[in-house]
């Protein structure tokens, strides 16, 4: 398994909006190839992460465009473009 992790921050009064944006998008990032999990964490100052576990990192990378596509419907909201980093899962506990 692996997770892809991308730190983003959303312009100040655009949370409300872009977490709309979020969940009409939900059936889009949750068919992306691979996909297993979707978190999606962000404080009141639009700080935040994306944590997607996906079933492996080749099948992140070939997502790549797609996910690029999704971060770019978010273009109004986000100060800056976001830059995913990947991490190979070595715990994914839940109760």
């Amino acid at each position: 398994m692996f997770a892809r992790v991308t730190e983003y921050k959303m312009k100040a009064g655009s949370r409300d909006a872009a977490t709309e944006k979020l969940n009409v998008m939900k059936s889009q990032i949750m068919a992306m190839p691979g996909m297993l999990q979707f978190i999606n964490v962000m404080n009141e100052d639009g700080s935040g992460y994306v944590v997607a576990l996906v079933e492996s990192e080749e099948i992140s990378d070939a997502n790549a465009e797609a996910v690029a596509a999704a971060w770019a419907q978010f273009s109004d909201f986000l100060e800056a473009t976001p830059s995913p980093t990947g991490f190979d899962v070595i715990a994914n506990w839940s109760n």
